[in-house]
């Protein structure tokens, strides 16, 4: 709930806390009028005026607790937005055919991929594959990771 509902619903209370408070004192008072023969001196005339003043106290702070609430700020709101990171074009104009198709294939594969599944669809010994990975890493264009007994292919950003 917004805060200005919730002060006044608080507000709300406090006034039917001071509706209680009032009713049971002058219920009080007509009791004591009735039961106390010493009039003014009694003291229940004391006890019922504490008694007042405690409840009607108890009526400001809560009411004071309300006010509050409601004319502070609300919580505002954390707004967390994702930023894209902008794709780098790689230039490929400086790379022959079968570095270029590597390339092109880690790429269409989410940046990664393994060695072995490199291997299978260039068709490519692993000769040829280790000595291709070779010179894209010298170019800074790829990192091999080891994982176990296989290599990710990795491009670099």
């Amino acid at each position: 709930m917004e805060n200005k509902k919730v002060g006044w619903l608080i507000i709300g209370i406090s006034a039917a806390i001071g509706i209680v408070v009032w009713i049971f004192n002058s219920l009080m008072q007509k009791i004591i009028d009735e039961t106390c023969s010493m009039e003014i001196n009694c003291i229940m005339h004391e006890t019922s005026t504490i008694q007042l003043w405690l409840g009607l106290a108890i009526v400001i702070i809560v009411a004071a607790i309300g006010v509050y609430i409601m004319f502070s700020k609300p919580d505002e709101k954390i707004v967390i937005k994702k930023i894209k990171e902008k794709k780098k074009n790689i230039d490929l104009s400086n790379l022959d055919e079968s570095e270029k198709k590597l390339i092109k294939l880690v790429i269409n594969e989410g940046n990664a991929m393994f060695q072995k599944d490199l291997m299978e669809k260039l068709g490519v010994g692993k000769v040829k594959m280790t000595r291709l990975l070779d010179k894209l890493e010298a170019k800074q264009f790829i990192v091999r990771k080891r994982r176990g007994m296989n290599n990710i292919v990795v491009l670099k950003n």
